[in-house]
């Protein structure tokens, strides 16, 4: 029997960081994104995996998520 990754709860690239919380658990990515606005969640979930999954085209997409974060700020500040 193969041990396979699990793709859906646990995906490799999501579980790539040394980072350990104080209990000694790996830190993924969701336990960080789950606290962001939808945009700098995804921004950051493409900085954290992009080495792992998707190289340059990951650090494009977390640059358009940003992007859309500062824009959505300028836009309310605008409105004041």
């Amino acid at each position: 029997m193969t041990d396979k990754p699990d793709m859906i709860d646990h995906p490799p690239h999501y579980n790539s960081s040394p980072a350990k919380c104080e209990c000694g658990r790996r830190i993924e990515c969701i336990d960080i994104t789950r606290h962001m606005s939808f945009n700098l969640g995804n921004s950051l979930k493409y900085l954290w995996r992009w080495q792992d999954k998707g190289g340059i085209e990951d650090l494009r997409k977390a640059r358009w998520y940003l992007e859309d974060a500062i824009n959505e700020l300028e836009r309310k500040q605008d409105k004041k």
